[in-house]
């Protein structure tokens, strides 16, 4: 399934942008050139935008229509900023889950569905190099993509930072521990990174994390899908808050 909303052509996207439009990415072709094309420059060197540089057969095959060398896709929602995120939640005892480079999006839809069930305070992902929020994240979190507040950053590195001096711990979730998920307080407000399908967390924010954290494996099979290990872990800390 496609995204929600994509609209093509120069003035178009550059409308949205205007507007303040969610914007997941901006396909360009390359080697474009041209008056409204440099309108266009200058509107995205204002912002942080997911851009991909593509053949023109890229661009006829997302866009039936006269799409002027432009097409983008529009986020279904709307998120907001992390300053913001952590603002709402300081009086609390806040639950994150940060994705550290999550690409399938069915396995974010079924996180943002378990996240909704466990009251997460938040989900935090990369602004590139994410699953985008799209039909397919829709229908699988069974909606609760619209329930749960979502940031996007620029660099995850930089959101745990951000998150510490909070004092908010961060849990990475990793198999490169003997430390069990169990054995650890998560009943003080806490952000758990959840890792890439392939390749799990990223080895600089391993370094950075508060603690690393494992699941017990009793089979042969190394690891868990992503979304079932993020389960896991999230109704773990349910059942030590409640």
């Amino acid at each position: 399934m496609e995204n929600t909303t994509r609209i093509f052509g120069i003035r178009a996207v550059i409308e949205a942008i205007e507007s303040g439009e969610t914007i997941e990415k901006i396909f360009i072709q390359k080697g474009l050139s041209g008056n409204l094309f440099q309108e266009l420059n200058r509107h995205l060197k204002s912002g942080d935008f997911n851009i991909s540089y593509v053949p023109v057969e890229k661009l006829n095959k997302l866009s039936k229509g006269n799409h002027q060398g432009v097409v983008a896709n529009i986020s279904p929602i709307q998120y907001i900023s992390l300053e913001e995120l952590v603002e709402r939640n300081k009086e609390g005892n806040p639950l994150y889950l940060l994705l550290d480079g999550l690409t399938d999006v069915r396995n974010f839809g079924a996180i943002i569905r378990t996240a909704e069930c466990c009251g997460v305070s938040g989900i935090i992902i990369p602004t590139t190099g994410a699953a985008p929020v799209n039909a397919d994240t829709i229908k699988t979190s069974a909606g609760a993509v619209f329930r749960v507040p979502i940031a996007r950053v620029n660099h995850i590195k930089d959101a745990l930072f951000h998150l510490q001096t909070y004092d908010i711990q961060v849990v990475a979730a990793t198999e490169k521990t003997d430390q069990s998920i169990y054995d650890i307080n998560l009943k003080k407000p806490t952000a758990i990174v959840m890792g890439n399908e392939a390749k799990g967390v990223s080895n600089s924010i391993l370094k950075s994390a508060n603690q690393k954290a494992s699941l017990p494996m009793l089979g042969e099979i190394a690891s868990l899908n992503v979304s079932v290990a993020c389960g896991a872990i999230l109704y773990e800390a349910v059942r030590q808050r409640i």
